[in-house]
């Protein structure tokens, strides 16, 4: 009964980190159609600015619990930074151009991003420990998990809420939807493509960031942690349906239950079990759980 608790906590904890990486990443997918490899520098941007704002927070002496503001702050900050920078100078030039070359492009960025965050905090790791141990710990049936953690696991929910709320019942997100069913006709009708490009570009890096940000506490924030978060969240889009935010749903939830499963059932297989899943999906459902098939001009 404990392993089985344990289980279902830490696979809805770590779906609630690739929720927020993987939302973002299917959201940029689903209006642009480009796959965003630099997605995973925007999540290491996010940890690495969320961690040194708390940091210098601390120093100062203020209330304890605005630690959290700041930590969601750097999140925010470096994705409304670094999102239009991106999508305006790299990413606009390459729109309508073959996907190998959205890729290349795409991944020198996240080699570029890689070595100026090295430039910015160095390669030795960081630690922010506090805002994870304020607020203590909880005990579910039998087992102790910290506060901090179902904090994480309410604010991916409530994240997922607000984007979809967004999407469906506002004026910019019914301008989302329109220029993802066709952006011609959607330029045709007035919308300026360009802009809704950004803005969704920018809120899918906050997204990352956030992820990031909110997961730093719990582990070291040093380079390489943007590599794992990539890998993981295609897997997560792949099998949720690339541009589906309910299938990056799902498919957070099956990664992060089956790889919790894993690491304490089955340890040594713990790295395959995420990419058999992905194999088996793909065999029945080449275009994931909640994936559509698409028309393309020729």
């Amino acid at each position: 009964m404990t392993v089985a608790v344990v289980i279902l906590l830490d696979g809805v904890l770590y779906a609630a980190v690739l929720f927020l990486v993987a939302a973002g990443l299917t959201l940029v997918y689903g209006v642009m159609r480009i796959l965003n490899i630099a997605h995973g520098s925007l999540y290491a941007l996010g940890a690495y600015a969320g961690t040194s704002l708390v940091l210098v927070y601390l120093k100062t002496g203020g209330p304890a619990p605005l630690m959290y503001l700041a930590l969601l702050a750097g999140a925010v900050v470096a994705g409304a930074i670094a999102g239009p920078l991106v999508e305006r100078l790299l990413l606009r030039p390459i729109y309508g151009r073959e996907e190998v070359v959205q890729l290349l492009v795409t991944y020198s960025l996240f080699l570029i991003l890689e070595d100026v965050m090295k430039l910015l905090w160095g390669v030795d790791p960081y630690y922010v420990a506090k805002p994870y141990a304020f607020l203590g710990t909880v005990t579910i049936a039998g087992v102790r998990y910290a506060w901090y953690q179902l904090l994480l696991i309410a604010v991916a929910l409530a994240t997922g809420v607000l984007v979809s709320l967004a999407i469906r019942g506002t004026r910019l997100g019914r301008m989302i939807v329109a220029v993802t069913a066709d952006r011609e006709i959607s330029a045709t009708l007035g919308i300026n493509v360009g802009r809704v490009y950004t803005l969704a570009f920018t809120a899918g890096a906050i997204l990352a960031g956030l992820g990031g940000a909110l997961v730093a506490p719990l582990i070291s924030v040093a380079p390489g942690i943007s590599v794992e978060a990539i890998v993981l969240a295609f897997a997560v889009v792949v099998i949720g349906g690339l541009g589906s935010l309910e299938g990056a749903a799902l498919g957070a939830l099956i990664v992060g239950i089956t790889r919790a499963a894993a690491v304490q059932l089955f340890p040594e297989i713990e790295l395959a079990t995420v990419y058999l899943i992905m194999v088996a999906v793909l065999l029945f459902r080449p275009r994931g759980l909640f994936g559509e098939w698409e028309t393309r001009r020729i």
